[in-house]
């Protein structure tokens, strides 16, 4: 009996690992979309701070993951994280623009790396991404709450 109460407890852990899980994704999905508005708000920022002009920034992702509950057992899946934000390393758009004030002495400026096509299929993505995992977390809750209707009786 002990054990069937163990995989019991473990199946009740479970449960809500997977609405962490949908969470985890909706938060990380949601840095993404922050980024990329940075790199739509500032697509013609021909001066930063560091100097040149904008440079486009990406997330990366990784897995979580769940420590084991036994010994020898293989770390579970326990949702997703941003790892790190990246520059992208494409070289600046030059334009020929003699008049402008960041202009170099040849007349060319040099223009972020942001195209805002890409741009807007990656917000698109990380939308339906988001809005996937959301979902995922209300079918979740409407799972868990007919199994308490039906313990109920």
């Amino acid at each position: 009996q002990e054990r069937v109460q163990r995989k019991g407890a473990m199946a009740f852990y479970d449960m809500f690992q997977a609405s962490s899980i949908s969470a985890s994704g909706m938060a990380a999905e949601r840095f993404r979309m922050e980024v990329i508005a940075h790199n739509i708000a500032n697509a013609q920022t021909t001066r930063s701070s560091r100097g040149g002009p904008y440079r486009r920034l990406d997330v990366v992702f990784e897995e979580v993951l769940r420590r084991p509950q036994r010994a020898g057992e293989a770390p579970a899946l326990g949702g997703v994280r941003a790892a790190e934000l990246v520059e992208d390393p494409t070289e600046p758009i030059r334009l020929y623009m003699p008049g402008h004030p960041d202009a170099d002495e040849n007349g060319y400026v040099a223009f972020p790396n942001v195209q805002l096509p890409i741009e807007m299929v990656n917000l698109i993505t990380a939308a339906r991404a988001y809005e996937a995992n959301f979902r995922t977390a209300q079918v979740f809750r409407q799972l868990n709450e007919l199994a308490l209707t039906l313990l109920r009786g």
